[in-house]
């Protein structure tokens, strides 16, 4: 059963949750870049861009269902496929020098 309706409480938490998502990717984020931005490497380039959309990720897609018409599943849609191409590019910056 899918419910389509969130509860304040349940939006307060999931609001309090994803801003705990934001600073810490942002931070992790922005580590990353600052070490790209020192050694210039793609590699490293590439973490921060995967790093970036984990955090955006769970940023958009936890607050979707709350700003925009959409259901509380097409925002868990919406986190788990930028979560998803986000760790691909990690691993992908991983892999490559």
């Amino acid at each position: 059963m899918v419910h389509e309706t969130v509860s304040t409480e349940l939006a307060t938490t999931i609001a309090l949750v994803k801003t705990g998502v934001l600073l810490l990717g942002g931070a992790i984020t922005y580590f990353a870049f600052k070490a790209y931005r020192s050694q210039g490497s793609r590699s490293l380039r590439l973490l921060t861009v995967g790093f970036g959309l984990v955090a955006l990720g769970g940023v958009f897609g936890g607050v979707t269902d709350l700003f925009l018409p959409v259901s509380l599943a097409m925002g868990i849609v919406i986190d788990s496929l930028l979560t998803l191409v986000g760790f691909g590019v990690i691993t992908y910056s991983l892999y490559t020098r």
